[in-house]
């Protein structure tokens, strides 16, 4: 079983450890934060569009297709009542010179996500303390 370390560095601000990196996260002014680093919701949301991202950045790696032009952006919907995002769309923009043979082919990359993968089945998540 792999480790996430969680520290409470003052203020509003959490940050996780792993692999040997820090996450910083922190909650905007509104909240009681500094807003000097993404929510970690924020963190939560833009994870499935940098998943579908690399995904798609091996696939021109791959075919060693030029990357000019090339974005991938994610816009989300929250559902107003219960305020869960229950609509999220990843958009590739294709670069102009993009082969439309590939072009089924590079959305079907970003949708082996794996992030996405988890979100379609979901780990059992239990809490504890002691």
């Amino acid at each position: 079983m792999e480790t996430i370390k969680v520290s409470f560095p003052g203020g509003q601000k959490v940050s996780a450890h792993m692999r040997g990196f820090e996450i910083k996260t922190d909650q905007p002014l509104t909240a009681g934060g500094e807003n000097s680093a993404p929510t970690p919701f924020e963190y939560f949301l833009s994870s499935l569009a940098t998943c579908a991202g690399i995904y798609v950045l091996n696939f021109f790696l791959e075919r060693e297709l030029s990357t000019e032009g090339l974005e991938v952006a994610a816009d989300y919907s929250r559902n107003p009542e219960t305020k869960l995002v229950e609509n999220y769309d990843i958009r590739i923009k294709l670069p102009k010179d993009f082969p439309e043979k590939y072009k089924s082919a590079v959305i079907r990359t970003a949708e082996l996500c794996t992030v996405k993968k988890h979100l379609q089945t979901a780990p059992k998540i239990t809490v504890k303390a002691g």
